[in-house]
């Protein structure tokens, strides 16, 4: 008789404490560090979703790559094992018509890419990437991108023959660099400063809200302001995965993850201004490029996108039209 009273304890105790127990978990997994702008993007989403969310669900965020590099993400996406990630560059490897974004110089600014976002990310490359099994829920950014390296500061395209680059994964950002003479090199993200520190690689490319957040600054010596790519970051799920979430619980994330955009474009136009000093003042030398003689390197890049990618050239054409209002 005790026993079964006492059994009958934990039951009713399980049953009173199991709605909080049952609070489903949504992992947000992200390549940046602490300081970066992809925390304070993923952190204020999921301050904004949660408070949407109340007790049916909670987005955790998980940085710095503890749930893996953007290649690994993309794969637990699919396999349901993490909820959310907030891929750049490599969604190319994807659907190679995000290769689009690794053309030189073709963003002008915030203001044309979010006419870029309405015009292409939409109508063509969100379907695109959910026919691979991923659904785009916003565009959140990753910056306009610059270069460091231990060698010597970058002018023109000419200054990098020879120098060992980091690159991340993306066929694109590697051709382009091969044609300014440089020696790219596809690396995890989280494996850059030990390979800057040891001299494995020379140098690497990124915006400054990563380059400081990753404290490369450290272990590089010249900032050259390039300003080279512009490259968006999506807030990519599983579309099986997401599928199965109550709908009110999907309309919540995707109305938080489009309600941070405004908070990810102001937070970046704002690292943008403080961090070159903030990596100056780390002892790094900061000069201005001849943009005029990158972009004139940059042409073959265009040439063979057009060329080799499906409705490329297409694309290119809608994309810088679009620019031509900013």
């Amino acid at each position: 008789m005790r026993l079964t009273l006492r059994l009958a304890g934990i039951v009713l105790a399980a049953g009173f404490f199991s709605p909080a127990l049952a609070q489903t978990e949504l992992k947000f997994g992200h390549v940046g560090e602490p300081g970066s702008l992809f925390e304070a993007s993923a952190n204020k989403f999921a301050e904004i979703a949660n408070a949407k969310l109340g007790d049916k669900a909670k987005v955790v965020v998980y940085g710095s790559s503890q749930l893996g590099g953007d290649d690994e993400l993309l794969q637990k996406l699919k396999l349901g094992t993490v909820d959310f990630a907030l891929p750049s560059t490599v969604m190319s490897s994807v659907v190679p018509a995000f290769g689009v974004f690794e053309m030189p110089y073709l963003v002008k600014d915030r203001d044309h890419m979010k006419r870029i976002e309405q015009e292409i990310v939409w109508p063509t490359l969100a379907p695109a990437a959910e026919e691979k099994g991923y659904k785009i829920l916003a565009v959140w950014e990753n910056g306009f991108r610059q270069i460091t390296n231990n060698k010597h500061p970058i002018n023109t395209p000419e200054d990098l023959q020879g120098i060992k680059l980091r690159v991340p994964k993306g066929v694109w950002r590697v051709k382009m660099f091969q044609s300014y003479g440089a020696n790219p090199t596809p690396m995890a993200f989280s494996e850059v400063f030990v390979a800057l520190q040891t001299g494995v690689i020379d140098g690497q490319e990124n915006p400054l809200a990563q380059i400081a957040s990753a404290k490369f600054q450290e272990v590089q010596k010249y900032l050259s302001m390039t300003g080279h790519v512009y490259t968006p970051a999506y807030v990519v799920v599983g579309k099986n995965k997401f599928g199965k979430l109550d709908a009110d619980v999907q309309k919540a994330l995707e109305d938080a993850a489009r309600e941070t955009q405004a908070f990810v474009y102001e937070k970046a136009a704002e690292l943008d201004r403080d961090l070159a000093k903030v990596i100056e003042d780390a002892g790094v030398k900061v000069n201005e490029v001849d943009k005029d003689a990158f972009i004139k390197a940059s042409q073959p890049v265009y040439d063979e996108f057009a060329k080799e990618v499906s409705g490329g050239k297409d694309l290119i054409d809608k994309a810088l039209a679009l620019g031509k209002s900013s």
